[in-house]
């Protein structure tokens, strides 16, 4: 019988002798810079760890035509003589929402839900060191401009490491705004022991049919928002009709300047 070794040998197509063929040097690795976590980073990575680890995340979307929304900052900007933004706006709609809809408004730890009354808002700000989200406290009786002024101290006391852990504590639910940087959706990490996250989006214009047959197409700016919640507290209706709300609120916003 015929000693057959086909199985041991690389066999070459092309008739060449696989010994012949040079082969690629083995990958290596050249170390560019090396960090070690601050103690910032190090918490921000516990506390996500932590977060995936215990709540039960699920994401909602949902784009708002928010064309309105600018039109009404805008003549609130003039009117309070302050230069209103769109997370002045958000944070104001989130508080009407919350209003109607308390279970996000809420903690779950040690098996215990837990529901409040004052809309203590964590607002996302980028550092070097990490995201981290300042609290601004009881948002619900405050106009727009009290928002504004509030919002614009907090962020601008943060960015310039004039705050410590009093400040992020105490949050009912969080917002984080990545629309800045041109993200249309993302899956927000829910802030532990909070039950739920708003995500808000790049501000993008769509085309939108008229309302009658003779009209002309317009182009509107439209808001992408995602919802982080914990599916232990809330469900997928919740969610659902929270959306529905805050886009009520969003696309007929002449309750959130009224003050």
């Amino acid at each position: 019988m015929a000693d057959d070794r086909r199985g041991s040998q690389h066999v070459r197509t092309d008739g060449g002798d696989a010994a012949d063929t040079p082969r690629d040097e083995p990958a290596t690795r050249t170390v560019a810079e090396e960090h070690t976590p601050s103690p910032m980073r190090r918490t921000i990575a516990r506390r996500l760890h932590e977060s995936y680890s215990e709540a039960v995340h699920v994401t909602a979307t949902r784009v708002v035509d928010a064309e309105a929304l600018f039109e009404a900052v805008d003549v609130a900007g003039d009117r309070h003589g302050v230069d209103l933004s769109l997370s002045d706006a958000v944070l104001a709609a989130v508080s009407a929402t919350l209003d109607r809809h308390p279970s996000f408004n809420a903690t779950f730890e040690d098996g215990t839900r837990r529901v409040y009354e004052e809309h203590n808002l964590g607002y996302g700000v980028d550092l070097e060191q990490g995201l981290v989200a300042p609290v601004l406290a009881d948002v619900g009786p405050l106009s727009i401009a009290e928002i504004h002024r509030r919002r614009t101290a907090l962020v601008d006391r943060v960015r310039a490491g004039d705050y410590d852990t009093a400040d992020l504590r105490g949050g009912t639910f969080t917002v984080s705004n990545l629309g800045p940087l041109g993200v249309d959706s993302f899956t927000p990490i829910i802030n532990p022991p909070q039950v739920a996250i708003l995500g808000v989006n790049a501000v993008r214009e769509r085309a939108v049919r008229p309302d009658d047959d003779g009209g002309a197409v317009a182009f509107r700016r439209h808001l992408p928002l995602d919802l982080s919640f914990d599916h232990r507290v809330v469900d997928g209706a919740d969610a659902g009709r929270f959306l529905r709300t805050l886009a009520t609120v969003i696309e007929e916003p002449d309750e959130l300047f009224e003050g």
